[in-house]
């Protein structure tokens, strides 16, 4: 998800639905095309999605970083991108990819979720606020589109149980739109210690645990006191912490989470 400038809408190669707008899609295994879509992929990953994946491998976030991404950093971008790393074959295949299908599916990430709809934020210069736009955007090779299952963008995200991947990622987007908007750092500058801090409180979320515990964070900072024993187990909570942490510490933005 990232933030659309009207522009930006015009020149994308999808179809715009409205919020009460349907399309009609359904994936099964009876398609030829069942799973193809899981191969070769330029898939990025959220926040949020690194915290369910690592939860369902019973993997530390660090170790998910090291072992399941790749983090590529844009010369037009001063914030790395997070990519899930493919099985190093032919195909490309996504490592949790099996012959029944996802290994994952219940912890599987928001872009996956979502297919083949996508979402982005528009922001409405009248309004002064970003409105959720939606697009239909399935592959040429999707058989998928051609079934008579019908859906809104709503119950479509709802079915795909992403009600609360669509907010983490909004909040996400949000804070992505400020490196956009107001880089704390130049693009070539990838081992600025303040772009390390905002990736482990964004990314590394038991480092950030481990920092926030172990460091001199709390005497710093002042957090309300029932949050701070979520976070000690909570890494909902936690990434919740990170956000604000984040807009505070890079650009001054304050909240109620954090002062």
């Amino acid at each position: 998800m990232k933030y659309l400038k009207e522009t930006d809408i015009n020149k994308l190669n999808a179809k715009s639905v409205k919020k009460d707008e349907t399309f009609l899609f359904e994936c099964h295994a009876n398609l030829k095309c069942f799973n193809i879509c899981c191969r070769n992929l330029k898939l990025f990953l959220y926040p949020y999605d690194v915290i369910k994946l690592k939860g369902a491998l019973n993997i530390s976030s660090d170790a998910f970083i090291d072992k399941h991404t790749d983090i590529v950093i844009r010369q037009d971008v001063c914030f790395p991108e997070v990519l899930l790393k493919m099985a190093e074959n032919e195909q490309k295949i996504c490592p949790f990819l099996r012959e029944k299908g996802c290994s994952v599916y219940d912890a599987r990430p928001y872009s996956c979720r979502t297919f083949p709809m996508e979402q982005g934020l528009a922001y409405n210069e009248d309004k002064k606020e970003a409105e959720t736009v939606y697009f239909f955007k399935p592959p040429e090779f999707c058989e998928g589109k051609n079934e008579n299952k019908e859906w809104t963008p709503e119950t479509w995200i709802k079915d795909q149980e992403a009600v609360l991947y669509n907010k983490k990622t909004i909040l996400w987007s949000q804070i992505k739109s400020l490196f956009y908007q107001y880089p704390p750092w130049t693009p070539e500058t990838s081992d600025h210690p303040k772009l390390k801090a905002a990736f482990m409180a964004l990314y590394n979320i038991d480092k950030f645990r481990e920092f926030v515990f172990s460091s001199t964070f709390l005497k710093r900072y002042k957090i309300k006191p029932d949050l701070k024993r979520r976070i000690k187990k909570d890494d909902d909570a936690l990434l919740s912490l990170g956000f604000a942490f984040v807009k505070l510490y890079l650009w001054n933005v304050s909240s109620k989470i954090i002062k």
